[in-house]
């Protein structure tokens, strides 16, 4: 519990708060696995279909990223999870836009180690991120644990996130370091995004933190700060939550 006069504020909504003063909340930009987490998914979810077929990851890539993004945003007594509200189905979709493809910044040399304030200085794509990231992590984990990264348990899984975000498992096609940065903000993204961009479907994130959406009336309580929004988000497609 934090000890920074938030006692009170679940780790979950901190999170999410911190993450809103970082990235848009409107990003614009296989079978067995998608059924099995569907199936694991709680009966409400409305993000993981058994019928959605990955447009960019192949059925090895898309129960990586099933199992990372559980694993990144998982479901607790605070809310449903990543996967259950479609962020791996935003990311998919992500990537056949003009975003997974680099096209949304400069994207010519020279590349070289910048501190974050410089934008991106890799020269990979997002899409080329994902793609040599899951093959690399998926080999090194068939060859320390005899399994690719989706079949290992919840606690090796985390293992290996960790050694990634501190740089001590790295690979030559990809920084390791790099590729968890990528997964996390995509996960995010997926998680706070409108849900007319595939992630945040039933808005569980937006009611979480008090976010009322694309109400167009939320200008007019701005006049009683501290008191709690009355009604449940919208989605820009009009989708309210229930």
């Amino acid at each position: 519990m934090s000890k920074n006069g938030n006692e009170s504020v679940p780790a979950r909504r901190r999170f999410l708060q911190q993450s809103l003063a970082l990235i848009p909340l409107v990003t614009v930009g296989g079978s067995l696995s998608i059924a099995d987490a569907a199936a694991s998914a709680p009966a409400s979810a409305e993000g993981v279909s058994a019928h959605y077929v990955p447009r960019f990851f192949n059925n090895e890539e898309w129960a990586f990223v099933l199992a990372v993004t559980d694993r990144l945003i998982p479901a607790d007594e605070y809310g449903p999870g990543a996967v259950s509200e479609g962020v791996p189905i935003f990311i998919d979709k992500q990537m056949e836009l003009p975003y997974g493809h680099g096209q949304l910044w400069y994207m010519q040399g020279p590349f070289a180690d910048a501190v974050p304030e410089l934008g991106y200085q890799s020269r990979l794509t997002p899409r080329e991120c994902w793609r040599r990231g899951i093959k690399a992590v998926n080999q090194w984990c068939q060859q320390q644990h005899q399994h690719v990264f989706a079949g290992l348990s919840h606690a090796e899984q985390e293992a290996i996130l960790r050694q990634l975000e501190s740089g001590e498992l790295t690979f030559d096609d990809v920084p390791g370091k790099l590729f968890f940065a990528q997964m996390l903000e995509n996960s995010k993204e997926g998680y706070l995004a409108d849900p007319l961009h595939g992630g945040n479907q039933t808005m569980a994130s937006w009611k979480l933190i008090g976010f009322p959406g694309a109400r167009a009336d939320y200008p007019q309580v701005m006049d009683h700060p501290g008191r709690p929004y009355p009604l449940g988000p919208v989605s820009v497609s009009g989708k309210r939550s229930v």
